[in-house]
């Protein structure tokens, strides 16, 4: 009896492998990007156009150090996508473009599932107007040790669950903006505004949606005293918490802005958790901000926020020859 159950339960176990068999693979098909040509590809788009549409391989493509000059869009039907340098400060993705459309940001994942690892994305358009470089619209994807580069605007983490784990985050004003469910662990944030401004603008529309940012054990520092806020209402119900985090003097006493519209401060959500540093003092901080007690904190604190238990995946320990290889 006891082999049948453990029979039965190795059968389950099989099946919920199998469909996440993609998540959990420790094998990827390999692209190599070189723009010396030494590689598939010389051009990343080119590499990652050569993912089959509706791909259900892992896809680690890998890049050689380098500037890039371009401008990159994953498509929505090409997910397990891995764009992957060696070092950000050596594999650097560029474009200079304001934010006119869709189309503007330097990259811009639409598919599911992608991961980003030890690249630089900048867009070097500014300092006097709204510039994207990376935008999010997929879910479940992941960001290990990446820097985004911008003025305004720097980073739009626009819908979906996505994770940052020692990632370098500079603009100016809403530099982290957008409405997706989001877990930032141990990133620094670093404001080059003199003029004032806010780090996040969270867009969340009602109570019931499920969106927000959390910023866990995280670094904000600026370039002047008392120069930028937390947050500000993109949306009425605008969702940021910050947690175990260091504040540099660079942040308003008053902590939070309510965009000009006294209405968001009875509904933005806008809390802080045992942070510590000259500007995490909350003796001045607006009245309609939380300071989270244990429980209150609870729910924002672990990567179940983003349900990253259920989808962040380990790096591949082996890898396979693309079925196809180009020499663009």
């Amino acid at each position: 009896m006891c082999g049948k159950k453990l029979l039965c339960f190795s059968l389950l176990a099989c099946l919920v492998m199998s469909s996440l068999n993609v998540a959990y693979s420790s094998s990827a098909v390999l692209i190599r990007v070189d723009q010396s040509g030494n590689g598939d590809y010389t051009k990343i788009q080119d590499a990652i156009d050569s993912v089959p549409s509706n791909n259900s391989v892992g896809t680690f493509i890998l890049l050689a150090p380098g500037v890039y000059s371009e401008k990159i869009v994953v498509p929505a039907d090409k997910p397990y996508i891995t764009l992957s340098g060696r070092n950000a400060s050596t594999t650097i993705i560029t474009w200079n473009e304001a934010w006119f459309n869709q189309q503007s940001p330097t990259v811009s994942i639409l598919a599911s599932d992608f991961v980003g690892r030890y690249l630089t994305i900048q867009n070097t358009f500014g300092p006097n107007g709204p510039a994207i470089a990376l935008r999010i619209v997929g879910d479940r994807a992941a960001f290990y040790a990446c820097r985004f580069l911008s003025f305004q605007d720097t980073l739009l983490d626009d819908s979906g669950r996505h994770y940052f784990k020692n990632c370098y985050i500079q603009g100016t004003t809403d530099f982290i903006f957008g409405n997706g469910l989001s877990f930032y662990e141990k990133c620094h944030l670093n404001s080059i505004s003199t003029n004032g401004g806010a780090i996040t603008a969270q867009r969340r529309s009602s109570e019931g949606e499920n969106t927000g940012f959390t910023f866990f054990s995280c670094k904000v520092t600026g370039v002047g005293v008392g120069t930028l806020t937390l947050g500000r209402p993109w949306g009425a119900f605008s969702r940021v918490v910050f947690a175990f985090s260091y504040m540099s003097s660079s942040v308003l006493p008053s902590g939070w802005d309510d965009w000009g519209n006294s209405d968001n401060q009875r509904t933005a959500y806008y809390g802080e958790y045992r942070c510590y540093g000259p500007g995490s003092n909350l003796s001045k901080r607006v009245a309609w901000s939380h300071q989270l007690s244990p429980p209150e904190a609870s729910p924002f604190i672990t990567k179940a926020w983003i349900n990253g238990l259920e989808w962040l995946r380990p790096t591949p320990t082996s890898f396979i020859k693309p079925p196809h290889k180009g020499k663009k």
